[in-house]
């Protein structure tokens, strides 16, 4: 079966580049430690030593982390201070509650 015959599969297409994004925001949050990052900050706002006493990862990884969570829009930061506190987006708030659904 030759995926290009159908509109949605190519790459010219709105759909395509819809699901292009889609996929790639499924294997972000798909990845084990992003996704306990975004059920602790279900909780609420957190900043990274607080992020550090809830899972097994150093400073800079949980950093790393939240940066791509961060670029695609699923939490915001604000700097007070020294700290960087960390909180869900309302889309990183549907993203983790359809994912619970499931």
């Amino acid at each position: 079966m030759n995926m290009g015959s159908y509109k949605c599969c190519t790459p010219d297409t709105k759909e395509f580049r819809s699901i292009v994004s889609l996929s790639s925001l499924l294997k972000l949050v798909a990845e084990e430690n992003r996704l306990k990052l975004l059920c602790i900050l279900s909780e609420g706002e957190h900043c990274v030593c607080e992020i550090m006493e809830h899972v097994d990862m150093s400073q800079s990884l949980i950093s790393h982390h939240l940066a791509d969570l961060k670029s695609a829009g699923l939490v915001i930061d604000e700097k007070r201070g020294l700290r960087v506190y960390y909180q869900l987006t309302e889309g990183g708030k549907k993203i983790l509650a359809l994912l619970k659904e499931m």
